[in-house]
């Protein structure tokens, strides 16, 4: 009688919580049919789909943004299944915690030839011993895992684990989906939404669905409140200013995977020259949090990668908001960051500083390291002349021109050319005189009578 007075407590305990429960628990889908987005893996034939509803799945990694369903997706492969379901919390699980799992799921598998399934939420949240102590469990199959995370798994995930497990790619809901789920929020909140107010709540929640419920939730009981004070007890319409104030800040995600993608379309848009597009993807990494140090510090290097001789101050320019930042800090740093952003877009571009460097590392890891001819070697120790280090040296600011056609490259090497200017900005005239200098050095390789020593060396090498 206890035992079964306990049962009806237990029961009623859970019934009351559920009651309790926030409306995005609430509203979690009952099957595969009801989850709204992700049609890529989910419409019927899909291949994540068929894998579920035919219990073939095998270990699986769901990655993607937060809301984007990869939890409810999880829960609903154990309705599905006829394995065992056995849930982790990355955030509070350790070691111990999976190693007593594995052990119940091998006696499961012998006892009752039942399989098991660990969905471990967060996944990437578990050290590097924590996923080695999983892969033996994972390798040998005595359990499936379906992990879950909204980090990019290549950056925080193991190799041999990433090895045995499918990539499941979770994007974020479209603006129908949000739609639709947010009519369907207001409809068991008992309120209606605005337009106005549907399409705010879509726009605020970024495609995340569980921001979107919670909004239109929190919206609906501001109204109701609004609606009561104001004496119009019926129907609770929901406005704009309502999910505004339900949503009173936005939080920008700002995971690793973020970190790199807009500092990749920031870089790339000032190498496509358009600064409104820079200042933009500026404007949404300061707003994420994002290090000031760090996107200065990338700012530098494509002044000289992109950029280079096209336009030498952008440098100097993006040098100076470099320190600028350091000196002055955020917000007013941003400031500088914005100049040096919008100069650096409109800068003509070359890279061709950049090439001659890469193409010259190049010889230097694949060529023979040729000796330092002996008029460039040091000649300011005693005895270096003895040896003679800098015999035949001209020195070029002797001549009236400022110039001498002497040779600096090893002989390996004579006549290799790493830097070609472009006819960009002002490194075309840079290009005009360098040209001339080539051709006088050039013709002086060329003694009367003589063949070039180019070719000599040429000849020589081969």
């Amino acid at each position: 009688m206890r035992r079964q007075g306990a049962s009806l407590f237990d029961a009623a305990v859970e019934a009351e919580l559920a009651r309790r429960a926030p409306l995005a628990e609430r509203m979690r889908p009952a099957s595969l049919d009801e989850v709204v987005g992700q049609r890529h893996l989910l419409a019927p034939g899909a291949p994540l789909r068929a894998l579920i509803e035919q219990d073939r799945l095998s270990s699986a990694v769901f990655f993607g943004p937060p809301g984007s369903g990869k939890t409810t997706v999880a829960r609903l492969v154990a309705s599905a299944t006829a394995k065992s379901l056995v849930p982790l919390s990355a955030v509070s699980a350790g070691v111990k915690d999976v190693r007593e799992v594995l052990e119940a799921a091998r006696s499961r598998l012998a006892s009752e030839g039942r399989g098991t399934i660990l969905f471990l939420d967060e996944i990437h949240r578990f050290s590097r011993s924590q996923q080695d102590a999983l892969l033996p469990g994972v390798e040998d199959g005595t359990v499936v895992l379906v992990g879950a995370t909204t980090e990019n798994p290549f950056f925080s995930l193991n190799g041999p684990l990433l090895s045995r497990s499918t990539l499941w790619r979770f994007e974020p809901l479209e603006r129908d989906d949000l739609d639709r789920l947010a009519a369907r929020a207001a409809e068991l909140s008992g309120v209606s939404l605005a337009p106005e107010a549907l399409a705010a709540a879509s726009e605020l929640a970024e495609g995340d669905a569980r921001a979107l419920i919670t909004t239109v939730e929190v919206a609906a009981a501001i109204a109701a409140v609004r609606a009561g004070a104001d004496g119009h007890p019926g129907e609770v319409v929901v406005g704009r200013d309502d999910v505004e104030a339900a949503r009173t800040t936005r939080s920008l995600r700002h995971g690793r995977d973020e970190h790199y993608d807009l500092i990749s379309a920031l870089i790339k848009s000032l190498r496509g020259s358009d600064p409104d597009a820079g200042v933009y993807w500026l404007a949404r990494l300061l707003e994420a949090g994002e290090d000031p140090r760090f996107v200065a510090r990338r700012l530098v290097i494509l002044a000289s990668e992109d950029i280079g001789m096209a336009d030498p101050l952008a440098l100097l320019v993006a040098e100076a908001a470099a320190r600028a930042v350091d000196r002055i800090g955020l917000p007013e740093a941003s400031l500088n960051l914005a100049q040096a952003v919008v100069h650096l877009a409109s800068a003509p571009k070359s890279n061709r500083a950049a090439a001659a460097l890469w193409q010259a590392q190049a010889d230097v890891r694949e060529t023979p390291a040729g000796a330092v001819p002996a008029e460039l070697r040091d000649a300011h120790y005693p005895g270096a002349a003895r040896l003679g280090h800098g015999k035949g040296y001209e020195y070029p600011h002797d001549d009236p021109s400022g110039w001498v056609p002497a040779e600096y490259l090893p002989a390996e090497l004579l006549g290799r050319r790493y830097y070609e200017p472009s006819s960009r900005g002002a490194e075309a005239a840079v290009g005009e005189r360098l040209a001339e200098l080539r051709r006088r050095r050039e013709a002086a390789r060329r003694p009367a009578g003589g063949a070039d020593r180019t070719a000599e060396e040429q000849e020589r090498r081969e």
